[in-house]
């Protein structure tokens, strides 16, 4: 992460320093212009000269203040040394004189002799450190400190002539130390930052000091004007720095420290705030330097699993990505480093640092690889800019069999961990994949860019009605539509379309014997437990497919028909590495196994797809498993073995070799292409993205009211590859309820532009909206199925979203079609009617959506309608706004992700906005009223007072639902679900955590006897893949977590199941061991506080997966 945070406009000010218009502010001979305590300041040799005595001398800080005027945008020049104590160059500060005179406030180019503080900025009776020297920061608007970027910092002897720069331009200011740039800073903060005031130096209270000062120049600076929060970024991998803040007059504050673990002073949650910065050296393992040890890993039976080599970090780096080339030699890469090659050791055999091989090909952050069509393809995405991102070619110049000539093909900027990634080959052979983050962005210009034959139509945008809620840390809040891009290109580089778009960070994918694209994507972790919350998933990549990522609260629910679904949910996690099993000397299961890696849980999925229509369906299981376990690539070798790296992010690397040693046969699965008819349909379809054709319209159309989902979608683009002349009027006047709406949407797409994604001098086609919506109000919504309106109230939100509010009638006439459809029998339909009845202002919307909140018994839908009533301003009564304030009161004991208290606060505070005076008087004391927080144990607790505990035996309940499980109650098995605690660590359905095993499909795999016997007795078999890890450090002390991330020396653990923000920082140096532990996190008491029957019925909730029609709860 060794990057400016603001390089261009680091450029430009930087340059200052090599023009004209500097002036003296001091003349060499006396302190004229200057004001400062006589008895300190002095001219001696020609220089401003401070001194003190000691620390009796000073009960404060004193200042020697220019009296030239206050400066506001200016580059200032000084030549100083000092000894004894620190001294400083005040800027756009304020004289303070109720501290005593010559007293000062304001930001600081701190000249200190801790090199992490000399030449940071420090804001003297305000904030205290704010940016250390090798650092870059942001403060938000709310006054978040986020480490930005990183780089060595400027060490010097401050005893010794060194020349401070300080270089101030509307809010971004910079110092540096002889022309070294040491801080870069964007502050947001407009209640604490100043954007003009005085110039002056300092003198310490303290020890007895000196410091001299010559060569002072000033150059004022026009107004560039202040940088706006809103059209800037913080990068997405910034991290937000903890620190005290000084008391007054009592100097400088101590440096950030780390965040504590739980139980210190600072509190239960302090944890979660402090995050390691990455490292800048790859730290050693656990115990010795070498990597996972082989005991800490599982697989499957009859799967052994080596460890080939442990990667000397000092030389060769973090290893994450993997290839291999004609001959069968596999290729590595250095996350931040070179490439290396080497030969597969033989069987039982360890590979030798001696048989590793640097390439010489002057290549770095290599993210992805692939050898073909004679050279190696490589997807360079280094955030540390040390060379550019990009896809990048490397052929050998001489034939001394040696890769050493590196072409770039297209450049991207990419600034984080979300960017140029893998490269596949396509199914025909002829051409490549590049595998792309939301992070990604391909340089435009004469001979870059995309082509117009794209699947994918450049008709992206938000589509919600709503204003969206950016990420509440700041995260990507910039980063719009399309997201995540597979690109697919030519080998010479010269042609690149866009195939699919709508992933946030896919690092790796696939292509199965039938051509078909699979990719594994990211959660946003930060989102956990809210609505919009989307687990890892492993998405079959269509051509021209939409898969619904967007900025913030905004990705799409699978559900919303203008986007793709997944093909495998698989929870929260870190994806990394994928690859099919083709080749491996594996069982022929194993062999067609997709394998999907998890770099922050440890695992490697085996997934299972299974043809389904023109789609897949899978299933998974843990192929291998570990802890810590930071997974980064695999591939199947010549030899038939599995090869994976550990790796990335400076974490130790090592190498490892996955063999099968049972009975099964490993001869090569015979396997015909299994391209079902709706496969062959579907790409017959795809056959016309990309292109207009006379043909395309009438063979797609009709398509669009196919049952299957894919189907329908890549019939609509192609009409979008279409003029629209040519079937306008078919969509208008459809008969086909499910052919219109698809239909309608392929207008609004093409004819209507999203408004964050609109050019200067667009003009809104509002005549389109009229006939678009006059079509749909036709519509009988009584006569839809469920799907159908479900698309119906998307489609009306799009439109509204692109085109704008119609007229007061039209808005009538919708909200007669959809009210009385509200509330819905669903929760996803439920969602679509709350947000547009809410953003259209019906007067019913308040008293409905109240209800549902009421009645929805997880955070889940309870937070998704109060986020759509958010701008309601009708039909709110005293009693109605109560509810509403005590919701807020309520779900600030929710928990979620590390955004998710924010979340809640922009809800509640947009809500706000929409109280009346009259609504804000009445209930002021409500509103101000702060919440009550409890955990999660204790929200339980007070659910049950005054029951007394019964010790259930699974003897008497096993034999109690033997008989019982007929008749039992809906409503009551659901109100015990939430009552506990189910919901805090499993996922149900759309809702709850993701801490524990999904228990949707519970009823598929257990019995009333097992689900008893794993909640009386949870400890009895733990899910590998929740299993906490025991921790033992050098001085005793153990701790219990799961593993959530990893950097350098770091451990990051998850203390607290029931609270994914409950983490610890642990030292790898000051770890004696880990071991998986044998007792379950969840507790083995749950069922203590309930009666039989709500046992039962809690019973029969969970094995119907919510089916109210179960036949448990028949009468």
């Amino acid at each position: 992460m060794k990057r400016l945070l603001l390089p261009l406009l680091l450029a430009a000010l930087g340059s200052a320093s090599a023009q004209e218009g500097f002036k003296p502010l001091f003349n060499g001979k006396d302190l004229t212009g200057w004001d400062g305590n006589p008895e300190l300041w002095s001219v001696e040799d020609g220089c401003i000269t401070g001194k003190t005595t000691g620390p009796e001398q000073l009960t404060y800080n004193q200042f020697l203040i220019w009296r030239g005027g206050k400066v506001k945008n200016f580059e200032l020049h000084a030549k100083i040394k000092e000894s004894g104590n620190n001294t400083g160059i005040q800027y756009r500060s304020k004289e303070l004189p109720e501290n005593g005179k010559w007293s000062i406030g304001g930001y600081q180019c701190d000249i200190h002799p801790a090199h992490p503080n000399n030449a940071m900025v420090y804001e003297e009776r305000g904030r205290g450190i704010i940016v250390q020297n090798g650092q870059g920061v942001v403060i938000d608007p709310e006054g978040k400190r986020w480490l930005a970027s990183e780089h060595e910092p400027v060490k010097v002897d401050i005893a010794e002539w060194h020349e401070y720069t300080v270089i101030a331009q509307g809010n971004h200011l910079i110092h540096k130390i002889d022309g070294k740039v040491t801080i870069d800073l964007l502050d947001f903060e407009e209640s604490k930052r100043a954007l003009e005031g005085l110039i002056a130096f300092q003198i310490h209270r303290g020890p007895a000091m000196r410091v001299q000062i010559k060569d002072v120049m000033l150059k004022e600076l026009p107004d560039g004007g202040v940088i706006s929060f809103e059209k800037s970024a913080i990068p997405s991998d910034a991290q937000i720095i903890e620190a005290k803040a000084p008391a007054k007059g009592k100097g400088k504050a101590p440096a950030p420290a780390p965040a504590p673990a739980k139980g210190d002073a600072k509190g239960k949650n302090a944890a979660a705030k402090g995050k390691p910065k990455r490292p800048d050296a790859v730290g050693p393992a656990i115990g010795a330097n070498v990597a996972t040890p082989v005991s800490n890993i599982k697989t499957l039976p009859d799967f052994k699993v080596e460890l080939l080599y442990s990667v000397p970090g000092g030389e060769q780096g973090s290893w994450v990505n993997l290839c291999a080339d004609d001959k069968g030699r596999i290729y590595a890469s250095d996350q931040y480093g070179c490439l290396y090659r080497f030969n597969p050791p033989a069987a039982g055999q360890p590979l030798k640092a001696a048989d590793v091989q640097k390439v010489a090909a002057e290549i770095r952050g290599v993210n992805g690889m692939l050898f073909a069509f004679g050279a190696l393809y490589i997807g360079v995405n280094d955030y540390e800019k040390k060379i550019p991102s990009g896809v990048y070619r490397i052929t050998d110049s001489n034939n001394d069999d040696m890769p050493d000539k590196v072409e770039m093909l297209r450049e991207f900027d990419a600034g984080s961990d979300h960017g140029v990634h893998a490269i596949l080959k396509t199914p025909d052979g002829k051409g490549l994949y590049l595998i792309s983050g939301n992070n990604a962005v391909l340089k435009e210009g004469p001979k870059a860019g995309t082509l117009d034959t794209s699947p994918v139509a450049k008709l992206w945008g938000d589509d919600h009605l709503l204003p969206r809620m950016p990420d509440g840390r700041g995260h990507n809040r910039h980063v719009m539509a399309p997201g995540g891009i597979v690109y697919r290109f030519s080998p010479d580089g010269k042609q690149f379309e866009i195939f699919a778009s709508g992933f946030r960070n896919i690092y790796d994918g696939g292509v199965n014997r039938e051509g078909e694209l699979f990719v594994y994507d990211a959660d946003m972790e930060y989102d956990f437990n809210t609505s919009w919350y989307r687990p890892t998933r492993i998405n079959h990549v269509v051509s021209g497919g939409e898969y619904g990522w967007r900025n913030g609260a905004g990705k799409y629910p699978e559900f919303y028909y203008d986007n793709l679904p997944a093909t495998l949910n698989i929870g929260p996690g870190s994806p990394t590495g994928c690859t099919f099993g083709y080749g491996a000397k594996f069982p022929a299961k194993y062999q067609d196994a997709f394998y999907a890696l998890d770099w922050s849980w440890g695992k490697i999925y085996a997934v299972h797809l299974k043809p389904d229509g023109a789609s897949y369906t899978a299933t998974k299981e843990e192929f291998v498993t570990g802890g810590p376990l930071p997974v980064s690539d695999a591939i199947i070798g010549p030899d038939g073995a599995m090869y994976f790296t550990i790796g990335g992010r400076r974490v130790q690397s090592g190498l490892y070799r996955v063999t099968y040693t049972g009975q099964e046969s490993t001869a090569p699965a015979i396997h015909e292409p299994q391209i079902t008819a709706g496969a062959k349909l579907r790409q017959q379809l795809e056959a016309f993205h990309g292109k207009a054709d006379t043909k395309a319209v009438a063979f797609a159309w009709p398509h669009l009211s196919h049952k299957d989902r894919y189907i329908r979608a890549a019939a609509r683009t192609v009409l979008e590859h279409n003029p629209v002349s040519e079937w306008e009027t078919k969509a208008l006047n459809e008969k086909n309820a499910t052919a219109q709406l698809e239909a309608l949407l392929a207008l609004a797409r093409v004819t209507g532009v999203c408004p964050t994604h609109r050019t200067e001098g667009y003009v809104v086609n509002t005549a389109k909206r009229d006939e678009i919506l006059a079509a749909l109000l036709k519509r009988d919504f009584k006569k839809l199925n469920n799907e159908q309106r479900m698309a119906y109230v998307r489609l009306t939100e799009i439109v509204l979203h692109r085109f704008g509010n119609p007229d007061d009638a039209t808005v009538a006439a919708i909200i007669a079609k959809l009210d009385p459809a509200y509330p819905a029998d669903n929760f996803e339909l439920n969602w679509l009617l709350t947000e547009t009845l809410g953003y259209l202002q019906d007067p019913k919307a308040a008293a409905k959506g109240m209800a549902l909140i009421a009645a929805a018994e997880s955070q889940e839908p309870q937070m998704e309608y109060a986020r759509s009533l958010r701008f309601l301003k009708t039909g709110w009564t005293k009693e109605l706004r109560t509810q509403q304030l005590e919701w807020f009161l309520k779900a600030a004991n929710y928990k979620g992700g590390a955004s998710f208290d924010k979340f809640i606060e922009f809800i509640r505070n947009d809500s706000l906005t929409t109280f009346t005076p009259e609504e804000n008087a009445e209930l002021a004391e409500l509103i101000a009223k702060k919440p009550e927080r409890k955990s999660a144990i204790e929200n339980v607790g007070a659910m049950f007072v005054g029951r007394t505990p019964t010790m259930w035996t699974l003897d008497e309940l096993s034999a109690a639902a033997k008989t019982g499980m007929k008749g039992r109650s809906f409503e009551n098995g659901r109100k015990m679900f939430t009552a506990a605690a189910c919901y805090t660590c499993h996922r149900f359905g759309n809702a709850g955590g993701m801490t524990g095993p999904d228990l949707t499909g519970a009823g598929g795999r257990y019995s009333p006897h097992d689900l008893l016997d794993n909640i009386i007795n949870p400890s009895k078999v733990i899910n590998e893949q929740f299993a906490p890890i025991i921790v033992t450090k050098n001085d005793g002390s153990v701790m219990s977590g799961v593993v959530v991330n990893l950097s350098g020396d770091g451990v990051t653990l998850n203390t607290d199941l029931t609270d994914p923000n409950q983490r610890v920082n642990v030292d790898r140096k000051e770890v004696k061991s880990i071991e998986l532990s044998t007792v379950s996190p969840m507790p083995p008491m749950l069922l203590s506080m309930l009666k039989k029957d709500e046992i039962l019925d809690l019973v029969a909730y969970v094995l119907s997966g919510g089916d109210k029609g179960n036949a448990m709860f028949v009468k």
